[in-house]
Parts: structure tokens; sequence; C-alpha cells
């Protein structure tokens, strides 16, 4: 299911912020034994089995406090109940249950949404016994486990993953005249980059709300394009800004549809203000498309009012937004103006030529021939004193671009090596605008 998201709720300082981290096996909320730590959002993508769902990191659910900023707190949670597709609801055992915790569950219970409850630092035996009082919330299904040593994670994400459908039964599949479903792309970016002006443009209609504002568009939008021979949908979606810039709780709500938003296409157009140049923001959202594997079109809006173009050219600004992109840079940079219609179009075919790059398929004897060559030219690096080889490679037939090498000494060919394949494929084989993912199996 394009989307599937799980929001992390419960009290103050039960570990919420741990388990997010754990999910997404890295440290990227910040833990701390003080509570109320987390008061941004914070965003993620996990997987499990094969099936990856977004994560959505809230603070902590105080339902009658005064508190300004739980006030805030409390409001977002709220919103993140409501589009999300599953609760984890964690609670801490070496309490036991609070009256926090029953106002907690007064809320879920309210939820048509499914509850996992989350019994949390249950890392001995004797906490195990304490924790068995939780079962009195009434929740179907209750885990015992440790975030932080991560016992007891394992059955809950099988859990998780149950409740998550296949892509193939999503029912939103747009198909051409001949059957064949039609690719879609999301227009992403920071508010006020000019995605709706663009949008506009490409319909020649007034198909969303134009404004100077920015985080006008509250929602994603779906538009079918079909003209001058090409057809596909375009995902018009809210602008993604950073979290602690992020004041109204309807642009929060936006930011879960955006980020859904890229689940759903094949293909993501970042727009990029010109004035602004790239940012640390863009350099995030940009990764969060990787990461999930889309193919990706950069666009450099409003460049017709880049001033000193004779000194900023195309060409010197493309090397710099090539830079803070490393190290994945094989990716298409056009420079347009949404407003004037400057070569939007141009960008258009750019988006359909990097779909077909996402589907390609290289036949495994070309694929041999070629990088068999390369490889016996540049062989792995020996290790431990011994030869490393790779004698065999195939493409794997995942949605993204996926090649596997197999060899004797799987374990011992490092991250350096792996970019090396990376990049020789990507010379033989066009994969521009594409994720490209390398494995390494035993021979």
């Amino acid at each position: 299911m394009p989307g599937f998201t799980v929001a992390i709720v419960g009290r103050p300082n039960v570990g919420k912020s741990t388990l997010f981290n754990r999910l997404l096996e890295q440290r990227k909320a910040i833990v701390d034994d003080q509570s109320g730590v987390t008061r941004d959002r914070q965003y993620g993508i996990a997987d499990w089995n094969g099936k990856t769902f977004n994560v959505i990191d809230t603070g902590g659910f105080v339902a009658k406090s005064d508190d300004v900023f739980e006030k805030e707190i409390r409001k977002q949670v709220l919103i993140a109940l409501d589009e999300a597709d599953l609760i984890l609801f964690v609670t801490d055992t070496t309490t036991g249950i609070t009256t926090y915790d029953e106002d907690m569950a007064d809320v879920l219970r309210r939820s048509s949404k499914p509850v996992l409850l989350i019994v949390n630092k249950v890392d001995n035996h004797e906490r195990s016994l304490y924790a068995t009082e939780f079962y009195s919330l009434g929740f179907d299904h209750t885990f015992f486990l440790s975030c932080i040593s991560g016992s007891g994670t394992g059955e809950m994400l099988d859990e998780i993953v149950v409740h998550i459908k296949d892509e193939d039964d999503a029912a939103d599949v747009v198909l051409d005249a001949e059957g064949i479903p039609v690719p879609k792309f999301a227009i992403i970016g920071q508010p006020n980059a000019g995605k709706s002006t663009l949008l506009n443009a490409l319909v020649s209609q007034e198909r969303t709300i134009v404004s100077d504002v920015a985080g006008t568009t509250r929602d994603t939008i779906h538009t079918h394009y079909k003209l001058f021979g090409k057809e596909f949908v375009l995902i018009d979606t809210a602008g993604i800004r950073k979290k602690k810039n992020v004041h109204e709780d309807l642009e929060f709500y936006s930011v879960i549809r955006a980020i859904r938003a890229m689940d759903e296409a094949d293909v993501c157009m970042l727009l990029i203000d010109a004035q602004n140049g790239v940012t640390a923001q863009d350099v995030s959202i940009f990764s969060l498309a990787t990461r999930k594997g889309k193919g990706i079109v950069l666009l450099v809006n409003k460049w017709d009012l880049v001033e000193n173009k004779q000194t900023n050219t195309a060409r010197d600004v493309e090397k710099e937004i090539k830079e803070k992109l490393q190290p994945f840079t094989d990716v298409p940079i056009i420079f347009v103006s949404a407003l004037e219609k400057t070569r939007i179009f141009q960008a258009m075919e750019k988006a359909l030529e990097v779909n077909e790059n996402r589907h390609r398929r290289i036949a495994t004897s070309v694929l041999n021939e070629i990088m068999l060559k390369e490889i016996e030219r540049y062989p792995p690096p020996m290790a431990r004193g011994y030869n490393v080889t790779i004698k065999f490679v195939q493409q794997v037939p995942t949605a993204v671009p996926s090649f596997a090498f197999f060899s004797n000494h799987p374990d011992s060919v490092k991250e350096p090596y792996k970019h090396f394949l990376e990049n020789k494929i990507r010379s033989h084989f066009n994969f521009s605008g594409v994720p490209v993912r390398i494995f390494l199996r035993k021979k």
C-alpha cells in the first residue's frame, strides 16, 4: 500500500523516540531521560520483510495540560492519529499504568485505526511480570519489548506488516487505452517553490490555487495529463519545510500527505527556487525520495528571476547542486520558469525518460559480458590476505533497479567498491535520475 503510515504516540518519556530510532535503524530523533524532549515531529522510513512504511514520531501526549508546548503537541498528535494507518501506543512498565496512559487510551478507543499497545522497558523476567497489568487497558494486540536492546521488536514488526497491503492491491491505478498503468509524477519541494504554478502551466488552466503565500496547497491534487501523445498523472503536493518552521496544524497535516504522495509516485519532480539555491531542506527532500527508490528530476525554477546569469551560469549552478547531492549525482537538472512556461515541457519529457530508466532491465548475458571485464580491470581489494573475486552478476526483479554481485567473500566488499560498481553500471547503461542498489551475495 503506497504511503502506509505508522504513528508512534504515548505520554512523555516512555521511549517513543527510542522506538522510532530502532525502527529506522539510525539515531535520528533526540533521546533523553528528561520528559518532553520531542516537540517537533520526526518522519522516517522503515522496512521489514520487504515491506516499507512511513513512521511518525510525536511528542508526549498530555490531555489536560495548559502548557503552550503541550497543547500544541496535543493537536499534532491528534492530526497524526487521523492521518496514520496504524498506531503504536507506547507505555512504560517501570511506572505502570498512569492517568496519562489512561487518557491516551481513551482517545485511541474512539479511533477506528488499528492500535498496537507497546509496553516498553521489559528487559528482565521481573519486569515482564509487572507488564501484565497493561492487559487491563483492553487492546487486542499487546507487545512487551525493550526499545533500547531491540528485544521483542520482531514480533511487533510482523504484526505491522500484516496490515500493509501489496502495491498491486492499490485501487487508484490509472490505466491507458492499452491497459498499461500510467506513470505518476509527484511535484515536490519546499513551500512557495512554484509547484502549483508549474501544474497550472502544464494543464493550461487554473487547476489549483496559485498564491505567493507559502503553504497555500493543503492537500495533494491529482491531474490526469493526456496531451501531445503523452499521458501521465501529475500529483501536486503541499510544500515540505523544516519541521521547526511548521506552525500551522493544517500544514503539518499537508506534510504527511506530501510524504505519502512520494510513495504513490514513480518519479518525483523536485522544484528548487533558483533565487535561494539548494538548501539543506532541499537535500533532505532529495534524500527521502532517493531512499524511497523514486526516479528524480531536479527543476531549478524561477531561473528568469536570477540576476547576473553571466557570472552564475547554469553550468556553474548545476555543478554546485551536484556537489551538495553527493554521492547520487546522476540526476537530470533542468532550469525552468513555471510562470513563463520556459522548458516545462522539456521537464516532462525528461520525467518520462527517467520513468523508462526506472523500469529498464538488462539481460544477464550482457550484464556479465560488460561488468566482469570492468571487475577484471579493477578487482576488489584483498581482504585479510585472500583474494576477493566476483564471478557473476544479475539484475534483481525489483521496482528499484538492483543488481546482485556474487562473490566468494561478499562481506569483504566495502562501500567504496560498491560505489565503483554502481558508477560502472551507470556508465554503460542509462539509469539517469534513478537510484541504483548494489547487493553482494555468496557465490
